[in-house]
């Protein structure tokens, strides 16, 4: 697959699914903008990309925070050139609670990350996207917004309206051919799902391997999603091959969601 521009920049891109995606990038040609609150993760993340030939470059980056993305985005342009494609990767998991018990400061922090995030990125970068007459957009959102589960209600709310955001990014960036879309993984193997049944397994009073199975079974293949099936989905979405692909929610579940 040919892949649209020569730059891209991944949030959370230290590690899981992010790194993942840094590699998959990089391997396919383009420099890389590995933007990360965590520089131990972030440097780690640059150090394998070069090692595998790719290049990549390193910027610290609160997502939440507005002036701390302004600076960043222009940190990494002025590294870089101008940014071609981006992948708002970052996330938390937030509380595992019923509603009622979810603080309004844990609400307000899970958007923080998981909406406000991917917002302030693509106002930074919308506009120079479409002045230069193409872009690609992605963002991480989950199978979750689609097949909410209980005692999640602040992340699934929050990957939920990461779908407005992108068929509204769609819409407006189509005549500039800025496409954008989004993903949704389902569970996805690693230390993040491993944190997530503990905490479910806490709340429902079962064990962590009654939960884990259970989660692997709502899948037909019976199996979690592995990072990189998420990272080369991404690079589908960046690729000439879906010039004509745009707002759509897209579906790496192992099946787990059909819809």
């Amino acid at each position: 697959m040919e892949l649209h521009g020569e730059t891209a920049l991944v949030t959370g891109g230290g590690r899981g699914i992010g790194e993942a995606i840094c590699r998959e990038l990089a391997d396919r040609g383009l420099a890389v903008v590995v933007a990360d609150i965590d520089d131990e993760d972030t440097a780690e993340t640059k150090r394998d990309i070069e090692r595998r030939g790719g290049e990549a470059t390193c910027v610290r980056m609160d997502v939440t925070d507005r002036e701390d993305v302004a600076d960043g985005v222009a940190e990494a342009t002025a590294r870089v050139g101008s940014i071609d494609v981006l992948v708002n990767n970052a996330g938390i998991a937030g509380p595992t609670d019923p509603v009622e018990d979810v603080t309004p400061e844990e609400w307000d922090s899970t958007m923080a990350v998981n909406l406000r995030g991917p917002f302030l990125l693509c106002r930074e970068l919308m506009g120079p996207m479409k002045e230069q007459g193409y872009g690609r957009i992605v963002n991480v959102s989950s199978a979750s917004g689609k097949r909410p589960v209980p005692y999640r209600a602040p992340y699934t709310a929050s990957k939920s309206g990461l779908f407005g955001l992108t068929r509204t990014l769609a819409v407006e960036g189509g005549p500039h051919d800025v496409n954008a879309n989004a993903i949704c993984p389902g569970s996805v193997a690693g230390p993040r799902i491993d944190r997530v049944i503990e905490r479910q397994a806490a709340a429902t009073d079962r064990s962590f391997e009654e939960v884990e199975a259970e989660k692997a079974a709502r899948s037909p293949r019976e199996e979690f999603v592995e990072p990189e099936d998420v990272a080369g989905t991404v690079a589908f979405l960046c690729s000439t091959a879906a010039d004509r692909i745009t707002g759509q929610s897209v579906n790496v579940t192992a099946g787990k969601v059909t819809y």
